[in-house]
């Protein structure tokens, strides 16, 4: 008998992680863009400071991937995560710094190279289309490098009292 799921089970675990880390990145997703937009009216208005939206949105997302590292961990991928979590967390702030420049150049490119420089074509180039591409990128890479199935420990995470 082959150990494998079948192919629904598989389907609905992949249907679950996937709700849950659209619920985990919605939850980051106010993070970043409340951040973002704070900074980008107040200290970091480009009419103050030269850079301001690119520096805001690597702020407002550096505090977003935070977040999402510890519902990703915790939640969506809880059944995957490892015993070395340092390992474990270098390679989600490496994939999520990747997912974060994809962001950062969709903002680069409209606010500087197209001319776009209002408010809500910052929001636009970098919470949604950047969002958009960086959270596929992202979802990927967590689900088969970071969290894969290969790289699950057989023994618990948490150790039970033996009688």
């Amino acid at each position: 008998m082959s150990s494998a799921p079948a192919p629904r089970s598989r389907l609905r675990v992949l249907a679950t992680e996937f709700i849950r880390f659209g619920l985990i990145g919605g939850i980051g997703f106010v993070v970043d863009f409340g951040v973002f937009n704070l900074l980008r009216t107040t200290v970091m208005d480009p009419e103050n400071m030269h850079g301001g939206p690119v520096i805001a949105k690597l702020i407002s997302t550096a505090l977003a991937i935070l977040v999402n590292w510890l519902g990703n961990r915790f939640w969506t991928f809880r059944d995957r995560r490892r015993h070395d979590v340092l390992r474990e967390s270098v390679e989600f702030f490496a994939v999520s710094i990747a997912g974060m420049g994809i962001g950062l150049a969709c903002l680069w490119v409209s606010h500087y190279v197209l001319g776009y420089r209002s408010l809500l074509a910052d929001n636009i180039s970098g919470n949604v289309i950047g969002l958009i591409l960086g959270a596929a990128f992202r979802f990927v890479l967590y689900r088969v490098w970071v969290f894969g199935p290969h790289r699950v420990q057989t023994t618990p995470l948490v150790k039970t009292k033996t009688q």
